[in-house]
């Protein structure tokens, strides 16, 4: 069950700025976009958009995810970045901090997912209907009650991560979803490093922002 929304106060962290791309660190518990309602209004995107008035979106993050996000500050640029995402280009790699000690060290999971319509938001491994969805991971350092781990996307289903490594027997610490405890302040996934390349030089940029946990 997502708790009630209580945005971060925060300062816009601003990792990579030029005049086509901007790149922020996300709070966690901050929307990417507003949601319905009044309440819902504070978001990442209006924050960028008091600070850049062009910014336009490119992709989110969950709620309760921090890390790197890009944005775009012209239409050509966002119309080039959303192709990144779209065709695969862009490359995300994360952190977290899963429950129990994974094994083997280093694999993926490739495992088919789809909204569970009746719980919505959350999202399900279906073999018969679920869109393929690939997941790298490898653990940086384990002990017997969790481990710490980098994950590459190699897909952008919603959850996915959050799924996979639930579907693993190993779900991500403090996921308000799909491992809900109080002991945990936030979600340990953290969006730790993008790669894309630029809409006008075509060079290819790295931005990260260091894990908060």
């Amino acid at each position: 069950m997502q708790s009630e929304y209580m945005p971060p106060d925060t300062p816009l962290a601003v990792l990579h700025e030029d005049h086509e791309v901007l790149a922020v660190d996300k709070p966690d518990g901050l929307l990417s976009v507003p949601g319905k309602g009044a309440h819902l209004a504070d978001c990442l995107l209006s924050r960028v958009q008091a600070a850049f008035p062009t910014a336009l979106l490119v992709h989110r993050l969950d709620r309760d995810t921090s890390g790197v996000m890009v944005f775009a500050l012209t239409p050509h640029a966002q119309r080039f970045l959303s192709r990144e995402f779209e065709e695969r280009r862009a490359r995300k790699t994360y952190v977290a901090r899963v429950a129990g000690q994974l094994e083997p060290k280093a694999g993926e999971v490739d495992l088919p997912l789809i909204v569970d319509w009746p719980n919505r938001p959350r999202q399900m491994v279906c073999h018969g209907t679920g869109k393929p969805s690939l997941t790298e991971y490898r653990v940086l350092k384990a002990g017997a009650s969790e481990s710490r781990v980098r994950l590459w996307p190699r897909t952008g289903r919603t959850h996915q991560l959050r799924v996979h490594m639930l579907a693993l027997g190993h779900p991500i610490l403090g996921d308000p979803l799909y491992a809900p405890d109080p002991a945990f302040g936030r979600m340990m996934l953290h969006a730790e490093e993008l790669r894309v390349n630029h809409p006008e030089s075509g060079r290819g940029l790295s931005f990260r922002a260091k894990s908060p946990f």
